[in-house]
């Protein structure tokens, strides 16, 4: 794993794996359009699950989900009215929630879900 982007490819990986066994449905992963990139739209029962994953190698920068920002939550909103405007579903409800990755030398992985960031 030497590369970010391999890095963050393994912890979307290991995140969709921790959705599944947490029940959501992956609906999709790694959905692009022109205004950006949604890592995972899920369901969770009549929920539609807008999923943004952050992977570290290590504390260095600060904890994954420290990367969260007002204008990140602002792009996510304007995906998921995009995705929705593409696809034919109609959730009751839209939430959208973190996943930060922790990948240490020392460790095994370590998952947290933030559960309805916005």
């Amino acid at each position: 794993m030497q590369t970010s982007n391999a890095v963050g490819q393994y912890g979307e990986e290991l995140a969709s794996r921790y959705l599944t066994t947490q029940g959501l449905v992956i609906l999709e992963r790694n959905w692009r359009c022109p205004i950006g990139e949604i890592d995972i739209v899920a369901r969770e029962g009549g929920t539609l699950v807008i999923c943004e994953v952050k992977t570290r190698r290590g504390l260095g920068y600060g904890s994954p989900l420290e990367s969260i920002t007002y204008r990140k939550l602002t792009t996510l909103r304007k995906l998921a009215g995009a995705w929705l405007r593409s696809h034919e579903v109609r959730p009751r409800e839209v939430r959208i929630d973190f996943v930060a990755v922790l990948i240490t030398p020392d460790a095994p992985p370590q998952v947290d879900h933030l559960r309805g960031a916005a």
